[in-house]
């Protein structure tokens, strides 16, 4: 079965938080982040804002561009490891505003890899012809659970969602072809039970293992492109453009390099709004839609705490 993704759409916060804002609170100034980051600034969800109602935001952006009745959805997934509430999740919140009643409804986790593993779920439910219209939702409130007192990571995270469509029929503005999907668990590697963390009791959101997220990110989101592209008969020089997770420009730039691909096709936002998690890519590509043009092949490639990574390709 061929699926397309319909429509893309993304909601960031307005408020900014510079880099300037952490010399007193962890002692970190503004260039000795940004050389190691590439972060000048971080989105931070306002007051009253988190990770269900910036999805709603997203998806209120995204039924402007759908090509049917958003009430004809039947399956919300939403993505996800900084969630409001565990119970009535951002999926349930979707279907309750825009009454999309026939919809199943859940929410998934896998760190930073989240919206890719949504992604293929929405695959397997269609294979299995348990639906024909879904939403792919990723939202992350990270400054929720941030210490920004932490010198190691607390200067990283941005707040952000991000909402596509995705049906078996090439209809929309601009749709994507989805041509592969792939994800993998990487619990069993370098130090990926302790490398990264969100417990909201007890310290809330870290990375205490930089080096080894690093390195291991490089490598993995390289074997996610080179996998989802050599399943189509593809080179990684196929490809127009790249739309990483945004989790450090160096990684991005590191990756780039080893793959010799033009570092300015890497969608790129994390100067302006920091990591925003599991949306990060996905929001990279729709902020720059209008430069992807038909016929144009673009790869998601994603890696994840715990660790996990995944990759999709699409053919606009």
């Amino acid at each position: 079965m061929e699926l397309y993704i319909n429509a893309f759409a993304h909601y960031i916060p307005e408020t900014r938080v510079p880099n300037s804002y952490f010399k007193e609170v962890n002692g970190l100034d503004d260039e000795w982040i940004y050389s190691r980051t590439g972060i000048r600034n971080r989105s931070k969800a306002g007051k009253g804002e988190n990770t269900n109602t910036m999805a709603l935001e997203a998806v209120e952006r995204l039924n402007d561009k759908l090509p049917f009745p958003i009430e004809e959805v039947d399956l919300i997934v939403a993505a996800t490891y900084s969630p409001h509430d565990t119970v009535a999740t951002a999926a349930h919140a979707i279907q309750r505003r825009f009454k999309i009643r026939a919809a199943q409804c859940l929410s998934v986790s896998a760190a930073c890899s989240s919206f890719i593993n949504a992604m293929e779920i929405v695959e397997g439910y269609f294979a299995m012809h348990k639906a024909t219209k879904a939403l792919v939702i990723a939202s992350e409130h990270n400054t929720e659970y941030s210490n920004e007192t932490c010198s190691q990571s607390g200067h990283l995270w941005g707040d952000g969602a991000v909402a596509i469509a995705i049906s078996a029929s090439p209809e929309g503005e601009k749709p994507a072809k989805i041509l592969s999907i792939f994800t993998r668990g990487l619990g069993h590697i370098g130090k990926a039970d302790t490398a990264v963390y969100l417990r909201p009791h007890h310290g809330g959101i870290g990375m205490p293992e930089g080096r080894d997220v690093f390195i291991n990110a490089c490598h993995y989101m390289i074997e996610g492109l080179s996998a989802v592209t050599s399943s189509q008969g593809k080179q990684l020089s196929d490809l127009k453009y790249i739309a990483p997770h945004q989790a450090n420009k160096r990684i991005m730039s590191t990756v780039a390099r080893q793959i010799d691909f033009p570092e300015d096709h890497m969608l790129s936002n994390i100067e302006e709004v920091g990591n925003t998690g599991c949306p990060s890519c996905a929001i990279a590509l729709s902020q720059n839609l209008d430069r992807v043009q038909q016929g144009d092949l673009v790869a998601l490639t994603v890696f994840g705490g715990g660790y996990s990574c995944g990759a999709a390709l699409l053919q606009f």
